[in-house]
């Protein structure tokens, strides 16, 4: 069964990746809405965590929040979807609004003309 990807709002770590199929680059094709944003985890850890060393070198408590809202900032850049679909981790970015007419035309592209049709069992 083929399997397409939207990303609406936040696609973090691996609830995202096993949501289609076990990564970006399995389902036949992987989109978001310019709202998008994607990362391996949530982006204030990975900030706290990524730069756990510079932050801690910071003494001034005021001054490693301003560090810590620089680098958040910069990663929420590196986060959003035209951003990874810069970098092939998303096929596509776009309009909200073609979101129904482009699963339309992608999902019949994906499934080839000779392929056995398999019947479904209704478990309920």
């Amino acid at each position: 069964m083929p399997v397409v990807g939207v990303v609406l709002r936040k696609g973090y770590g691996l609830g995202a990746m096993a949501m289609v199929g076990g990564g970006f680059h399995v389902p036949e094709a992987m989109v978001a809405w310019p709202t998008g944003e994607v990362g391996g985890m949530g982006l204030e850890g990975a900030v706290r965590l990524g730069y756990r060393r510079e932050l801690e070198a910071v003494e001034d408590p005021e001054e490693r929040e301003r560090l810590y809202s620089r680098l958040l900032a910069e990663a929420y850049e590196r986060g959003k979807a035209l951003a990874a679909a810069t970098v092939f981790e998303l096929d596509d970015v776009i309009d909200p609004a073609d979101t129904r007419a482009w699963i339309g035309r992608t999902l019949p592209a994906s499934v080839p003309a000779d392929r056995p049709v398999r019947r479904r069992v209704d478990t309920w």
